[in-house]
């Protein structure tokens, strides 16, 4: 029986999560132009749980398709919005299953920097940063980057 990643283990590069929304494709621009100027491949990560993936293409009324189906519309999802971005270099994308802080911290022990935008899909106005940006900065093993966004709400 197929497992859905729960842990990604990453040799160094640089690392940024991307959870859809506009702030965290602004940090994965940034990322990318770094690690490509840099010579770095660039990990990009999208964490998920049942509560924010997309519907499988399986799902059907009175049917709960098995997680790895959930995974399989995540990746492709992730792999939809990262093809819009046309980002230079290395790229290797990475799905997990499980809380955004938590898996950014966990691959962030072996990666060069983390690169988070200033706030993703859960981010509340007037709030200077979003949860998971909060949590990063304060934990991470690795240097931090807070990409600040260009939108209309944050000025």
């Amino acid at each position: 029986m197929a497992q859905v990643v729960e842990e990604v283990v990453l040799e160094g590069g640089v690392l940024v999560g991307h959870d859809g929304s506009a702030p965290s494709a602004e940090a994965v621009r940034w990322a990318a132009d770094v690690a490509a100027r840099t010579g770095r491949p660039l990990h990009v990560l999208r964490a998920w749980g049942m509560l924010n993936a997309p519907k499988p293409p399986t799902s059907a009324v009175g049917y709960v398709p098995p997680l790895t189906d959930y995974e399989e519309a995540v990746l492709a999802d992730l792999e939809r919005d990262i093809e819009r971005l046309d980002l230079p270099g290395e790229v290797h994308l990475h799905v997990v299953h499980g809380r955004a802080a938590a898996e950014l911290l966990h691959c962030a022990e072996n990666a060069e920097v983390l690169v988070v935008g200033k706030r993703g899909e859960g981010g509340f106005r007037g709030l200077g940063f979003g949860s998971t940006a909060d949590q990063v900065v304060r934990h991470a093993p690795c240097p931090v980057v807070v990409v600040p966004t260009h939108q209309p709400h944050d000025r």
